[in-house]
């Protein structure tokens, strides 16, 4: 890892009605789109969608780190991440975001460090540490 702090820049683009172009130095541009609740198309990627997707990709990343420097096998992880849009006094923002992560590990794997693993996981998450939102974590671990 490079040392801190680590910076990164994106650009967002686009014309008054066009949708918005998303680029970052290396990557393929991302097409971004108002989400059908705020009447956008439905059909693209929105800013709340990027932002519950960026949750869910932490929280591998982050497990897959801490797994890897525990010494912990595991085959699969999956993670699904919810976010609660809402109002918080007269602003709206995201307010809750629900994390449900079901690990699968070979067998003979030391099931309560997997699940301690995972826990460490989510209180490491870089992107929920950024956030004001309270996080809650549903985690399943099942030997293949």
């Amino acid at each position: 890892m490079q040392a801190l702090p680590h910076h990164y820049l994106v650009t967002a683009s686009a014309t008054t009605e066009s949708n918005i172009t998303l680029t970052t130095e290396g990557v393929a541009p991302l097409v971004s789109a108002p989400p059908a609740q705020f009447g956008g198309p439905g059909d693209h990627w929105s800013p709340e969608d990027l932002l519950v997707a960026a949750v869910a990709d932490c929280f591998i990343l982050t497990f897959r780190a801490i797994a890897k420097f525990n010494g912990l096998e595991w085959t699969a992880l999956d993670c699904s991440a919810t976010g609660t849009l809402d109002k918080d006094g007269r602003k709206t923002c995201f307010t809750a975001f629900e994390v449900n992560a079901k690990l699968e590990v070979p067998e003979g794997t030391d099931m309560e460090k997997a699940h301690k693993l995972l826990e460490k996981s989510e209180q490491s998450c870089l992107v929920t540490n950024s956030l004001n939102a309270e996080v809650t974590l549903n985690a399943e671990v099942t030997v293949k």
